[in-house]
């Protein structure tokens, strides 16, 4: 028996038709840095949370470092 981590198509089977209409945007807009989808999804986030603002990232990196200056942490801090 092969018992899925994730079942990541029943997850995706709620949302498809939005998932894909946004994928479609974002490719055929050549905006998926900046593009009108990030800032409405930094919005949207920011309210889901209960946050004033939000900042996406490109990846796991930038989002440490971001954290870290936001924290005032710099080279020599341990």
């Amino acid at each position: 028996m092969n018992i899925p981590l994730i079942d990541l198509r029943r997850q995706y089977s709620s949302i498809e038709e939005q998932a894909n209409k946004k994928v479609y945007e974002v490719l055929t807009s050549a905006q998926y840095i900046m593009g009108e989808n990030v800032k409405e999804f930094e919005k949207e986030f920011s309210e889901y949370i209960g946050v004033k603002h939000s900042i996406s990232v490109g990846n796991g990196t930038d989002a440490l470092v971001i954290a870290l200056e936001a924290l005032g942490i710099g080279e020599g801090d341990e």
